[in-house]
């Protein structure tokens, strides 16, 4: 059945993607440094197989896969390795990172290498090329995008969803990818229907992208069973539970995935990236970031190499301006604050979004006041007031208790909140807390 194109609870945040949601697609300068970090998405990381010294050309094996859950790492550039050594990390950690010089000397060309064509390949092949490849889930998770096309035997998917919905603010990285590459959003999602044995898909865009419904409806498959919706303008309608709860009318269970009610939901420029693999032989080296917000000069959408530092994204779009403030990692709603301009560019990367003096807001919290803004906002129904006293206190076995795990720290309890307490920060710590802590 068909869902009732909404979801219960979220938030309407300011849009502001008027800065570069008509700026087209163009293609980024190669830096003279990438740093590549083995953490790339999540799950393990890779292993790297350079050395210091090694030459590498452009998509070349840089790190393997350590385990199922875990992807390669490949060279986004033409260049000498470095250095092999800890870099500072988007997630605010140190982690190992592999350190290329680019030839500026180099074309750039890549070496010559098997396309494979993916119509002869049965499923399996086609998930495995998609592993070899790289590519995992462009949305911001970067969850391997292999393991989601190989559920279990015993799970039967029936529908695979398209997540165009793109709601954090100020990003427009899918938009410009339907608006400019629908045919490639088609023919990933006609792959990834072949790789899971799936007869029906749906793409949900939010209304306030016509032009991205009007592409993407114009080149739907004639000999495939998708539908595109248009769904309502808010936040956060691109989480997988509530793309499905819009789209489905299907709850799922706490503590399940999508998959146990028969789901597989895939973003847009995941499915874009497939079609690409299978074109080109490219492996995920690349990626559509959008930099923008009112601390640059020039806003715009780029072609960015994967280990692009943020000092040449914001070079590349005119330098910051004088009240420049703060860089955040995606959008400022989910995003997180960096705090150097040598933190790379990683694959689940979305955008860059530089917020001015007037934009920050106040870091002064004060006592709860018990408004229950938070509870009617929290879109997973969890109690945000009770889970935020109990991280006050560092009673993280109470707040697994009261559902944490449920929490995807999309950041609604936090907008909402009169009193400017850090909720989102503090789930954060505790879901740290209890990850570090041994299994029973």
């Amino acid at each position: 059945m068909l869902g009732r194109l909404r979801f219960r609870h979220g938030v309407h945040p300011p849009e502001l993607k008027e800065l570069t949601a008509r700026v087209p697609i163009r293609r980024l300068p190669f830096p003279a440094e990438l740093v590549l970090p083995l953490r790339q998405h999540g799950g393990k990381p890779a292993r790297a197989v350079v050395r210091v010294g090694d030459r590498v050309e452009r998509g070349d094996t840089l790190g393997e896969a350590d385990g199922f859950v875990s992807t390669p790492l490949h060279a986004s550039a033409a260049g000498t390795v470095s250095d092999l050594g800890l870099w500072p990390h988007p997630d605010g950690s140190y982690a190992p990172a592999i350190r290329l010089a680019v030839d500026p000397a180099s074309p750039q060309a890549l070496r010559p290498r098997l396309v494979p064509e993916w119509t002869a390949l049965e499923p399996a092949g086609l998930v495995e090329a998609i592993r070899q490849a790289g590519v995992v889930g462009l949305g911001g998770a970067a969850f391997p995008t292999h393991v989601k096309l190989s559920p279990p035997k015993d799970v039967k998917i029936d529908t695979i969803l398209i997540n165009g919905c793109e709601c954090e603010p100020y990003l427009t990285t899918d938009h410009r990818t339907m608006v400019e590459y629908p045919e490639r959003v088609h023919l990933g999602l006609r792959i990834m229907m072949r790789c899971l044995g799936v007869g029906r898909a749906m793409i949900g865009i939010e209304r306030n992208k016509p032009d991205a419904l009007e592409a993407i409806r114009a080149t739907l498959p004639k000999d495939l069973d998708v539908t595109v919706h248009a769904l309502e303008v808010k936040y956060p309608q691109g989480a997988e539970k509530m793309l499905i709860e819009s789209l489905l009318d299907r709850e799922v269970p706490s503590g399940k995935l999508p998959m146990h009610v028969g789901v597989v939901v895939q973003n847009v420029a995941s499915a874009a990236t497939i079609a690409e693999v299978f074109e080109t032989g490219l492996p995920l080296i690349e990626r559509i970031v959008t930099v923008t917000g009112r601390g640059v000069r020039r806003p715009g959408n780029f072609i960015v190499p994967v280990g692009t530092k943020i000092r040449d994204l914001v070079q590349a779009a005119g330098g910051l301006t004088e009240d420049a403030r703060e860089i955040v990692f995606g959008g400022p709603m989910m995003g997180a604050a960096q705090a150097s301009l040598d933190i790379p560019v990683l694959k689940g990367t979305t955008g860059v979004v530089v917020l001015t003096a007037a934009d920050t807001k106040p870091t002064v919290s004060y006592p709860c006041i018990r408004c229950g803004h938070c509870l009617d906002a929290c879109p997973v129904f969890l109690n945000p007031q009770l889970l935020g006293q109990l991280a006050l206190k560092e009673r993280w076995d109470e707040m697994a208790t009261n559902h944490l795990a449920d929490c995807m720290l999309c950041g609604c309890c936090g907008y909402t909140c009169p009193s400017n307490i850090p909720l989102p920060q503090l789930f954060q710590l505790a879901k740290a807390a209890l990850r570090k802590r041994p299994a029973a």
